[in-house]
């Protein structure tokens, strides 16, 4: 028999196999999966099953995600897994057997605690978390060995288009985040940063299945989906659709369906809702078409690319194609830097320089040397950005080209609304899975616009419409006035200037009776606008409307910002319990009363797959040796101990 000594040696090598000694650092830095004998265990994700609904511009989802313990003690399961940005949680279910648990929202502290109360005493549980507006956690307590698990969570999410495209994305990966905290200065995040990642080109270790159902009044028009194969069906009111069986493990990649409907109708309208407690009002118009402008300002763009890691292969190359696309929408007038960032920061020029062809041929010819390495450190760029000269007389645009695989999104944010005075910021989101809520936010705190590249075809299109977009406003001075009406809680508070080809979209809460008007106002290329809604007229069965205003106002307050501020916490706290929404410090929490496990059981993070076209240079080497080589390093130092306590014993028996 093996003495005490060399047991505990074999119990180490056994927690390395299985991956629970990952690696010997601390931080949130993500790391591969150790492939061990308690496989079966490592994977309690079984399926998730997505079914939606879009009626004219209110997409509802419904997903199901199916967890089974193939191992012989109980889990307790963790998953990481994104959303949209725009999601409004409002419900979520617990399926055991054949009872169904309804969850309860609570502030996040107190949801924790009877989570873990319940997993200490065998109950099983579920409990559903927020770490950012696009990536949640699921935690499921004591499923028993053989059992399966449903969870199911619903959500809302309004449908804006762009250019007279509607876009619906339902994403499926959370990419590997670059996270810059460190043990002595720890943060909430690294929880779900500090995750076991597969390596490139392994399928995802659960299934996908999607449908959903198009309700528009009409038959949409170029109908599609470029992210997965479908099977469409058209109906006359809309469509319906569903993943093809070959997109089983397409989970490594967004979901993304694009539509237009007939003629390039656009639903602007006014939606109304009364609760009986509350009334709320969604108004969503599409401006006028764009005038050409007769004169242009000269421009100054610095063009802050991420070089890091994540980036190397596909990311990198489109970045490449995109930039030089972009270069050649200047004009000769313009000016223009390049900043390469990744650990570090590398500039064209200490200052900005025409947009000659040979200038342009340069920053190409120091970009093209780059291959992807490093952390990505985007703050610090942008600070330095920030500190070279401005020209006089130039509008200043700043364009941030990443996959936005970094954590520390809201002090990004922050450090952008702080200088908003000295540039508008743009970004463009590069990948099959990219972060899109600092995309989206980079581009909302910068009064931008956010660009998503997800195929390298198709960067020259969308340079394109980044010189549309900045050339001129399409509406300014806009204004929203109610008559006969009283409108309050209104989000926005006020309108900014309109430069994309996509509707206005104002919510908020009204009172009286259902008549008056809301009229909206601006001014255009060839003078003043107005356009006209009538309460009489509008649709009021639209129950999704508290949930839709809701989250904005909570965007509003939390989503790009620290939002760390004890009133700011106070108000989303109450709105998340009033109106039964996960936020930053709201969770759903579902509970059994009885006992279910008699023994204490194993918790397993769920391995995420690395998202299609991003290699393993994504999880860098700053964080430590990747945890395989721990493995079999401790594997040769605990056999050679067992061996030699083995030695020893014999030596003392003789």
């Amino acid at each position: 028999m093996p003495t005490h000594h060399a047991r505990r040696c074999l119990l180490v090598v056994l927690l390395a196999a299985t991956g629970a000694l990952a690696a010997p650092y601390t931080g949130g830095a993500p790391y591969f999966f150790v492939k061990g004998a308690e496989d079966a265990e490592s994977f309690p994700l079984e399926s998730t099953d997505v079914a939606f609904t879009v009626s004219g511009v209110i997409a509802d989802f419904t997903v199901t995600q199916t967890y089974r313990n193939r191992g012989e003690v109980p889990l307790h399961a963790k998953y990481v897994f994104p959303a949209s940005t725009r999601a409004a949680v409002h419900g979520l279910t617990m399926k055991l057997d054949d009872r169904t648990i309804v969850a309860k929202v609570k502030e996040r502290g107190e949801a924790r605690a009877e989570f873990e109360r319940a997993r200490q005493q065998g109950r099983s549980a579920s409990l559903l978390e927020q770490d950012r507006p696009n990536v949640f956690q699921m935690n499921v307590a004591n499923i028993l060995p053989g059992e399966r698990v449903q969870v199911v969570l619903r959500y809302s999410e309004l449908l804006v288009p762009t250019e007279g495209v509607y876009e619906l994305v339902y994403p499926t990966v959370v990419g590997p985040r670059y996270d810059d905290s460190t043990a002595a200065t720890p943060k909430e995040t690294a929880s779900f940063t500090n995750n076991p990642t597969l390596h490139a080109g392994e399928a995802p270790p659960s299934t996908l299945s999607l449908h959903g159902a198009l309700k528009l009044g009409m038959p949409p028009e170029e109908l599609g989906s470029q992210s997965h194969r479908l099977v469409l069906k058209q109906t006359p009111t809309g469509a319906t659709l569903a993943l093809h069986d070959s997109e089983a493990q397409g989970g490594n990649r967004d979901f993304i369906l694009r539509f237009r409907l007939r003629g390039d109708e656009v639903r602007s309208g006014l939606l109304l809702s009364d609760d009986g407690d509350e009334k709320f009002f969604l108004l969503m118009v599409q401006p006028p078409r764009r005038v050409e402008p007769t004169l242009m300002p000269p421009r100054e763009f610095v063009f802050i690319v991420d070089v890091s890691g994540s980036m190397h292969g596909f990311p990198l190359e489109t970045a490449k194609h995109l930039l030089r696309e972009l270069a050649a929408t200047l004009r000769p007038q313009d000016t223009f830097n390049v900043l390469l960032f990744s650990g570090d920061s590398r500039l064209l020029s200490p200052q900005s320089v025409p947009a000659t062809p040979e200038n342009v041929r340069a920053a190409m010819r120091v970009l093209e040397d780059e291959v992807g390495g490093g952390g990505t450190e985007l703050r610090p760029a942008l600070k330095r950005a920030l500190t070279l000269g401005r020209g006089e007389g130039r509008s200043r645009s700043f364009v941030v080209i990443t996959d936005g695989y970094i954590s520390a999104e809201k002090e990004l944010f922050d450090t952008i609304r702080e200088h908003l005075h000295e540039a508008n910021v743009f970004s463009f989101g590069i990948g099959s899975s990219v972060n899109r809520y600092l995309v989206e936010g980079v581009a909302k705190a910068g009064q931008g616009e956010p660009f998503i590249i997800e195929r390298a075809e198709t960067a020259r299109d969308e340079a394109r419409r980044f010189a549309a977009y900045v050339q001129s406003p399409v509406l300014t001075d806009v204004k929203l006035e109610a008559r006969g009406v009283t409108l309050f809680d209104v989000e926005p508070s006020a309108v900014p200037d309109v430069l994309a080809d996509r509707p206005v979209i104002i919510s908020g809460k009204w009172r009286g009776e259902q008549k008056g008007a809301l009229v909206l106002s601006g001014v255009t290329g060839q003078g003043p606008w107005q356009q006209r809604f009538d309460l009489a007229q509008a649709d009021t069965d639209n129950p999704a409307l508290r949930f839709l205003w809701a989250r904005s106002r909570i965007s509003t307050l939390s989503d790009f910002g620290r939002g760390e501020e004890t009133a700011t916490r106070e108000e989303v706290t109450r709105l998340g319990l009033r109106y039964n929404l996960l936020t930053r410090f709201t969770s759903f929490i579902a509970v059994t009363e009885e006992v279910r496990a008699a023994r204490p059981g194993v918790e397993v993070k769920q391995p995420l797959p690395m998202p299609d076209g991003v290699e393993d240079s994504a999880l860098g080497t700053e964080t430590g040796p990747e945890p395989g080589l721990w493995a079999v390093l401790l594997l040769a130092l605990g056999l050679a101990a067992a061996t030699h306590a083995r030695r020893v014993s014999v030596g003392r028996r003789a």
